[in-house]
């Protein structure tokens, strides 16, 4: 049995100090592992059920394969294994903006970690999803003349288009963890996501809020057959249930 409390990791980051925690649920007696970035906690394995259903959401609009999906959000890595759970997925390139985080998982800290990391269909890549889809100065690649990164969200091949696209980094896009990520959720930003998907291809998002109808309809203008699905799930610490939202859009075929 495991320490009822403990502090795997923390490192001083460019974004705050981050820190990976396993604690023993009094209730279940079954390791939690949580994130905080500084005060705040980012995620926690005792809620999961929204990351498992921005892949299955996002990937159920799509109806054969195989499949090339990019994930924005490594987090303890429940997206991204609901995605390789699907067999119709040929690879999967994960990015995220935190090198500690991928190492935990390379380093097999956190549990979905040592699987991740061996699938020969998957790649941990560090960098920033919001500047490698807007093409602005930051991690994805070597810069041009003007300093400008390459646009894709795969630095060993620019420009790269992929099936589908899911995205899990921010509370919401109304409640963003860095103000740079606000431009991704207005229709140029969104149109330069769309750019980086296959006719049909399809965008998922997941959100810690209720459907917003303005960024519904944002979405709208770039996307087609746009839904947002609200996801209920237990929430023991408070009772009851909670709910996020998973936003699925695909991209016009022309």
């Amino acid at each position: 049995m495991s320490a009822r409390f403990e502090e795997i990791d923390w490192r001083p980051t460019a974004m705050g100090e981050i820190s990976l925690r396993r604690r023993r649920d009094p209730l279940s007696g079954d390791d939690v592992y949580e994130v905080k970035l500084g005060d705040e906690y980012l995620m926690s394995s005792l809620f999961t059920t929204g990351e498992v259903e921005l892949a299955r959401l996002g990937l159920a609009e799509l109806s054969e394969g195989p499949l090339d999906v990019a994930v924005g959000g490594l987090g303890l890595g429940y997206t991204a294994r609901a995605a390789l759970d699907d067999p119709r997925v040929r690879s999967l390139v994960v990015v995220d903006t935190l090198a500690e985080v991928i190492d935990w998982h390379r380093r097999g800290l956190v549990p979905l970690g040592a699987g991740l990391a061996s699938d020969p269909r998957c790649r941990l890549v560090r960098g920033d999803f919001f500047t490698m889809v807007t093409g602005g100065a930051g991690t994805a690649g070597p810069p041009s003349a003007d300093g400008a990164v390459p646009r894709g969200l795969d630095p060993e091949t620019p420009g790269r288009r992929f099936h589908a696209v899911l995205l899990d980094v921010d509370h919401s896009p109304r409640h963003v963890l860095h103000p740079d990520h606000a431009v991704l959720y207005t229709r140029a930003g969104l149109t330069a996501l769309a750019e980086l998907l296959r006719p049909g291809g399809v965008f998922a998002l997941w959100s810690n809020d209720p459907p917003d109808d303005e960024f519904g309809a944002v979405l709208a203008e770039v996307f087609t057959d746009t839904a947002a699905h609200v996801v209920d799930f237990d929430n023991p610490l408070q009772g009851g249930t909670a709910a996020n939202t998973v936003y699925v859009a695909r991209r016009r075929d022309g």
